[in-house]
């Protein structure tokens, strides 16, 4: 399915399991501005909405509770992305209210999560650019999952920096910071090539660049 089916899918299931509160947030809280970091960012990035949570509920530091554009759940993971809108509202916002939002996110961090926020203009203007910080922030945590395949420890290697940098990737840099010599870099590339891992991203007669292929994006 392309996005649009997997979007209304990905709604409606959510939709479906909740109730009260949390679906008047989803149906309310779900805006333009996290409707369009699904489709300029998440999706291109990883083709899929897996262990993604829209409007996701949790204990407030007072004993209440509050919701966070979308949190990114898996064992041992838990990621906040926030879509920050811009509007006359917050050249009004109180000192209070400021002060209020860097608790709510310092306590965050404090139960275990890391915070990942956006501005719209960001998202709407600069795509790739939080494309990659997406990527290179779940790619911290891919470790585990590529240590369940059978790749080699040279292959999970170049799939992590691949990761982490979030873009196409050369094998200059591959040979710079795995130190390894040319001929070895071309023979663990033409293997993750083989298996689906990497694609060629530039170059016709001689490959340049490689990017991450579907193979791993169906890891995250």
């Amino acid at each position: 399915m392309g996005y649009e089916e997997e979007y209304q899918a990905f709604l409606n299931a959510h939709s479906q399991a909740r109730t009260g509160e949390r679906l008047r947030r989803l149906q309310e809280g779900h805006s333009q501005a996290e409707m369009l970091f699904l489709k300029q960012v998440w999706w291109p990035s990883f083709q899929n909405f897996r262990y993604l949570h829209p409007e996701y509920e949790v204990d407030d530091f007072k004993d209440g509770k509050r919701y966070l554009d979308f949190a990114y759940i898996r064992p041992a993971i838990r990621i906040c992305f926030e879509v920050d809108g811009y509007g006359p509202h917050l050249k009004n916002i109180s000192r209070w209210q400021f002060s209020d939002s860097l608790e709510r996110q310092n306590q965050l961090v404090i139960d275990g999560w890391t915070v990942i926020r956006f501005s719209y203009d960001q998202v709407k203007e600069k795509p790739r650019l939080c494309q990659q910080i997406v990527q290179q922030v779940i790619g911290r945590w891919l470790g585990d999952e590529l240590d369940q395949t059978s790749l080699s420890f040279l292959e999970k290697e170049v799939l992590r920096l691949a990761i982490r940098k979030g873009e196409a990737i050369s094998p200059i840099e591959i040979e710079k910071y795995l130190k390894l010599s040319d001929k070895t870099v071309k023979k663990v590339l033409s293997q993750l090539v083989e298996q689906k891992m990497l694609i060629p991203a530039s170059g016709a007669m001689r490959v340049r660049t490689y990017r991450l292929g579907d193979q791993v994006k169906h890891l995250i």
